[in-house]
């Protein structure tokens, strides 16, 4: 079976490919298929639907949203018993 993909060489700065290598690490990916996933999504549509969705999501759903952050978060924000002042 013969690949039909094509080699090509990509310049970076640093601190951008490490970014790019820690991204793909957090997602369990190897570099070369994260990179070629964002040129898919980007190409695609896909990450514009996504993103799409999530801002609807945050539309209709914010008010909820930012009340369950706030009481997850109120435990932290309250002095705790024998806590040092």
């Amino acid at each position: 079976m013969v690949s039909t993909k094509k080699q090509t060489q990509v310049r970076l700065d640093e601190d951008v490919l490490a970014a790019g290598k820690a991204a793909a690490a957090a997602r369990r990916l190897d570099f070369n298929k994260y990179v070629e996933r964002l040129i898919i999504e980007d190409t695609t549509g896909a990450r514009a639907a996504g993103m799409d969705a999530a801002q609807r999501l945050i539309n209709q759903h914010g008010a909820f949203l930012d009340d369950l952050e706030q009481q997850l978060d109120q435990p932290y924000t309250q002095p705790q018993p024998g806590a040092a002042a």
